[in-house]
């Protein structure tokens, strides 16, 4: 996302409410910002951004006169995460945070422990795309994790520590 802080360098709140258009997939179609197909108004935008109204009209203005952006933010869309409610829908939910999140083959390890272990993923996102060095891998599961599965997860390469939720 570097190119993004790029081209919104010199204007930091539109870099501001880019950032969390890209964070929560708010997508730019016809001058307006989108949540799925439900229209996002600009200060409702503004109100999360912490910024005027008129920053993020300049904002989608922005992004629809340039076509890089225009290319990105077109195609943007948001995602239910399960992690939060997985115990209302008789889920496990457990957050990876990775020795380093660049490393390669984090998540087959971990996918491979929970297949061996006979485990069904209902879902697994790594979160904040944005920004590698934070980056964590959130798994949601059918029923409860075994400590035994956990422990396993736990010692996977590249895992620094795991936190259930």
């Amino acid at each position: 996302m570097d190119r993004v802080h790029q081209l919104f360098e010199h204007y930091p709140s539109q870099e501001a409410v880019a950032m969390l258009m890209l964070r929560q997939g708010i997508s730019v179609k016809d001058g307006n910002a989108y949540c799925g197909d439900i229209k996002q108004s600009d200060a409702a935008v503004a109100r999360a951004a912490k910024v005027d109204r008129r920053v993020v009209r300049s904002t989608i203005e922005r992004i629809e006169n340039t076509p890089e952006l225009l290319a990105l933010y077109s195609k943007l869309k948001s995602m239910l995460l399960l992690s939060e409610a997985s115990p209302e829908i008789g889920c496990s939910s457990i957050e990876v945070v990775p020795t380093d999140a660049t490393m390669p083959g984090i998540m087959a390890g971990i996918m491979d422990v929970l297949y061996r272990a006979g485990i069904n993923v209902r879902q697994a996102v790594v979160s904040d795309p944005v920004d590698d060095k934070d980056s964590h891998l959130i798994i949601v599961t059918d029923g409860t994790l075994p400590g035994s599965v956990l422990s396993a997860v736990r010692s996977c390469r590249g895992v620094a520590s795991i936190i259930i939720k």
